[in-house]
């Protein structure tokens, strides 16, 4: 595994801590692991949305 170093404001780290606290996550890795799988799973199916209203405009209005 990579290690990737990262600034994050006391008011992340806070609110990160609370969630391990409560027992969402095991640590602070995870947590931060899961939450980029998060963001990139949205990204992409925001980047397909778009393609595919892309499409469907093409396909009713030509390309413009």
């Amino acid at each position: 595994m990579d290690t990737i170093p990262a600034k994050v404001t006391p008011r992340l780290v806070q609110a990160m801590d609370e969630l391990i606290e409560d027992g969402w996550f095991a640590n602070r890795s995870e947590l931060i692991r899961e939450a980029l799988r998060e963001l990139i799973r949205k990204t992409k199916a925001e980047r397909m949305e778009a393609a595919i209203k892309d499409d469907v405009k093409w396909g009713l209005y030509g390309k413009d």
